[in-house]
């Protein structure tokens, strides 16, 4: 067994006795040796570690390999932690865990303001920091398990990442993120299940997540390919259409995947 697969069998295996749905992680600490110490610790105890020393570094880490958590210390080189954390907030919900030797209520409120899930302030135990740790995954899963929408004649489950037609619900091989092909098994009433690309995928969960509500075109690049990317209408509109010609009844005339002109789209139930 290669290494990759032998850290993802840790992986798996530790988030089963620790009870911590996470397996990627991101620790931003600028102090050299708490750094290595404690990728080589968290490395052990099966997470896959990936380190930045800064909050710029921080955020493109964020953006290009989105993680299951951030460890985030405040005292950065180059911005403040409250920073990063606002830039990550503007697109993602993330759980950050901040870990800071400033110990003041008005920095703790500050942090946990801005967005921040958790407070543990240095010295710390490796013990208390997993325990924060399933904490805060604990209630990310409670409050993002996903819910299930109905788009036209498809079930859309987005804790499975499952799109599935409703007349035919459990019956064949159901769509999934990781499989970037189009429609599966038809019939004369449609595609009995479809098949999304992660892009597609990014796409319908920033919009169905907010039923009835606007979503900028700004907000949908964010979510779906991360702060820092210039703003693209024809990609965005390209995807939306991809959307409708696999969810709508009518792609021509879209009941579900609406546009506002100039502004952006919106989800209607």
């Amino acid at each position: 067994m290669g290494a990759g697969a032998t850290g993802r069998a840790a992986a798996v295996d530790r988030r089963g006795r620790d009870g911590a749905n996470v397996s990627r992680l991101l620790f931003v600490e600028d102090e050299p040796q708490l750094l290595r110490a404690m990728g080589i610790t968290l490395r052990a105890r099966g997470f896959e570690v990936r380190t930045a020393v800064d909050g710029r570094h921080a955020l493109a880490e964020a953006a290009s390999c989105p993680p299951d958590l951030i460890v985030l210390d405040l005292g950065l080189p180059d911005m403040d932690g409250v920073e990063v954390i606002q830039g990550l907030r503007g697109w993602t919900r993330i759980p950050i865990i901040v870990l800071s030797g400033r110990t003041s209520g008005q920095d703790k409120v500050a942090a946990l303001d801005a967005g921040a899930d958790d407070y543990v302030t240095k010295p710390f135990s490796i013990d208390e920091l997993m325990a924060r740790i399933r904490a805060v995954t604990r209630r990310a899963s409670a409050t993002e398990a996903g819910p299930v929408v109905n788009i036209g004649r498809y079930r859309i489950d987005l804790a499975e990442k499952r799109v599935s037609r409703q007349d035919d619900a459990g019956v064949g091989d159901p769509g999934s993120l990781t499989d970037p092909g189009s429609l599966t098994t038809a019939g004369e009433d449609g595609p009995r299940s479809l098949r999304l690309t992660p892009t597609e995928w990014r796409l319908l969960e920033a919009l169905v997540r907010h039923p009835g509500k606007l979503v900028s075109h700004r907000q949908l690049v964010n979510q779906v390919w991360g702060p820092g990317v210039a703003e693209d209408s024809s990609s965005l509109r390209l995807y939306i259409n991809k959307l409708r010609r696999k969810l709508e009844p009518d792609p021509t005339r879209p009941r579900y995947l609406t546009t506002e002109p100039g502004m952006g789209y919106r989800f209607q139930p």
